[in-house]
């Protein structure tokens, strides 16, 4: 889901360093694969995770507004600041290939300005998917100074990646690359587009999801409810959330939405209109609900997280990691 985007303060600041430090050793090969360290999902399953007893923090899109979009650095960082879930979004290639990608061209992240659906993934995979990322504007802005991009080049070869990282790591990965990475961490999945191709993307992901034994271990959900509705009744073993057109008539009409997809992901506030309430919440809750909230750009900070976790999200979907992980310990040990 599309964010605005913030400062992120200290973290990108010692990531500029590290960029910097790193820029002068050479780079690695990029056929060679990330050693970066695997930590412990805190449960292996949706199940387990409603069932920790507590909040949880996810990733949202590998920590956007500290790290690359999307990226293999992002979701290894993001389970290094110790966040409970992945999360990232689905698109697929002319080759048929599922991919962690947000939008349908690769203008926002990339040097290039092309469609998803026109490349096939091997060509996909060759871009820079940390070309725009900026220090000084949290993930992705043009007309910055060269030295605010700190890994733009990691990816082509250009500039060396940060210790335990490869050039790899900063390209655009198939959805397995990230499953088979972290086996033990629940994955939170948007199927992107809509209507008859987003159809299409549903049955492959469908079929990857069973084959990597990974029907208890993810969530999925779009924003068109026909595509929720299709992925159901292809996989209807895997837990789900709403689309746009139900959590509309859910919240403005009372209409009650189905318990297999009872994860309910609302932001704070949807074009101008509050969604996140006291009354939201208390009803929600009270029909068994469970509520992540993706803060949508605003309150992307310890502050901004613990207030929302201190009115009642049973997740926050943070796009800076280490602060929401930091307000959930604030959160808990109050």
């Amino acid at each position: 889901m599309k964010r605005t985007r913030k400062f992120a303060g200290v973290m990108v600041g010692g990531l500029v360093a590290s960029a910097l430090l790193l820029s002068a050793c050479g780079s690695s090969s990029k056929s060679s694969t990330t050693t970066t360290t695997k930590s412990k999902s805190p449960a292996t399953t949706v199940d387990g995770i409603l069932g920790l007893g507590r909040p949880v923090v996810l990733g949202h899109a590998a920590g956007e507004n500290v790290a690359p979009h999307s990226t293999m650095y992002g979701f290894a960082e993001s389970v290094k600041a110790g966040v409970d879930i992945l999360d990232l979004d689905i698109q697929r290639t002319k080759d048929g290939v599922l991919v962690v990608q947000h939008d349908d061209n690769t203008k926002r992240t990339t040097e290039s300005d092309l469609k998803i659906s026109d490349l096939t993934y091997d060509q996909l995979h060759q871009l820079d998917n940390g070309y725009w990322f900026a220090s000084s504007c949290a993930n992705t802005c043009t007309g910055k100074p060269d030295s605010d991009y700190i890994f733009r080049g990691i990816r082509t070869g250009k500039v060396a990646p940060p210790a335990g990282y490869t050039a790899d790591d900063f390209a655009v990965p198939k959805f397995t690359d990230v499953a088979e990475r972290w086996p033990d961490y629940v994955i939170n999945i948007e199927i992107k587009g809509k209507g008859a191709d987003a159809f299409i993307t549903a049955d492959l992901l469908a079929k990857e999801i069973a084959q990597l034994n990974r029907t208890k271990s993810v969530v999925v959900t779009s924003f068109d409810d026909t595509v929720v509705e299709k992925f159901h009744a292809l996989a209807p073993d895997v837990a789900m959330s709403p689309g746009l057109d139900a959590l509309t008539k859910y919240v403005l009409g009372n209409v009650p939405i189905p318990m297999w997809e009872k994860i309910l992901q609302v932001p704070p506030v949807y074009e101008g209109i509050p969604v996140f309430t006291p009354d939201y919440v208390q009803k929600t809750k009270a029909a068994g609900y469970v509520n992540w909230i993706w803060p949508n750009g605003d309150g992307e900070d310890e502050a901004g997280y613990l207030a929302l976790f201190q009115q009642g999200a049973n997740g926050i979907n943070a796009s800076n990691p280490p602060a929401g992980v930091a307000a959930l310990h604030q959160y808990m040990t109050k």
